[in-house]
């Protein structure tokens, strides 16, 4: 067996936009400069804020083999995703076609597999390192095991989290700001022009700072860590930990969450009630 791993991530929801205004109408709706994936088989991320820049999706945008574009958003949330970005959808030469559940996805990290006929390919690094998406018509058995090597359960949640990689439900919630949870290198164009929540967004980049940010901490990997606050010195809350690997990388334990703008010196309490120092990575 080859290095070649592989995640499986279901069936989620993906949304089809063609017609020849869909280019400027979904750079009209999301963070991502939508130019960037045309004719280069890449997949890219992008945030879907509201008028005051808050998150209401994190999406993949992608074009197919056709020059449609491709927004695949969670499983199961394909109406709300729908209404969010028809809202504005008035006069624009722009067809809407909703292909949730006619594809698997897997992503593939660690080398280079030959795909089998029908599979749309597009090289992404939605985990933090390169790696390609495999969308796999629902029809199609793909069979990986003997090329490749399933990265599942605790396993990937130690990879997300030392890769410092926000989840849906946990680091990423409805209303949080994309630059606080460090997205605007990879999910937000700064160049391309307005889009909903452009304004607010664009001043958070020109003051250069936020209230919180998402953060990597270190332990031990004999200390207790759970989901909930870490201090500063005299007790107070300054961040919060969201996530919390399933198993130590050697002697340390990784976790993520958000610390408040100017915390340096951090504390937390673990279940057995001691309190430990946190490292920031």
């Amino acid at each position: 067996m080859n290095s070649v791993r592989w995640v499986d991530l279901g069936v989620p929801t993906v949304l089809r936009f063609a017609g020849p205004d869909s280019v400027r109408f979904l750079n009209g709706q999301i963070t991502q400069d939508v130019r960037r994936v045309i004719g280069k088989e890449i997949a890219l991320p992008s945030c879907v804020t509201d008028a005051k820049g808050r998150l209401q999706f994190r999406v993949m945008v992608t074009e197919d083999d056709a020059g449609a574009l491709w927004i695949e958003g969670p499983a199961g949330r394909a109406d709300d995703l729908i209404a969010r970005l028809t809202r504005y959808l008035i006069a624009d030469d722009v067809e809407v076609m909703d292909l949730s559940g006619a594809c698997r996805l897997c992503h593939f990290m660690g080398g280079a597999w030959h795909a089998p006929a029908g599979v749309l390919v597009r090289q992404s690094n939605r985990f933090g390192v390169d790696g390609a998406d495999w969308w796999i018509p629902c029809e199609t058995v793909v069979d990986f095991t003997e090329v490749a090597r399933c990265y599942e359960g605790d396993e990937f949640e130690v990879l997300r989290i030392q890769n410092g990689i926000p989840s849906w439900g946990r680091e990423l919630v409805e209303g949080i700001l994309p630059p606080e949870a460090l997205l605007e290198s990879t999910d937000i164009s700064y160049q391309k022009g307005c889009y909903i929540g452009q304004e607010v967004i664009s001043r958070i980049k020109s003051a250069g700072k936020v209230n919180k940010r998402l953060t990597r901490f270190i332990f031990h990997a004999g200390v207790p860590v759970v989901t909930g606050p870490v201090e500063n010195a005299s007790g107070g809350e300054v961040g919060q930990i969201t996530s919390v690997a399933p198993l130590p990388t050697g002697e340390v334990l990784h976790a993520l969450g958000y610390l408040k703008r100017g915390a340096e010196e951090v504390f937390f309490r673990g279940a057995d009630g001691v309190i430990h120092p946190v490292k920031i990575a």
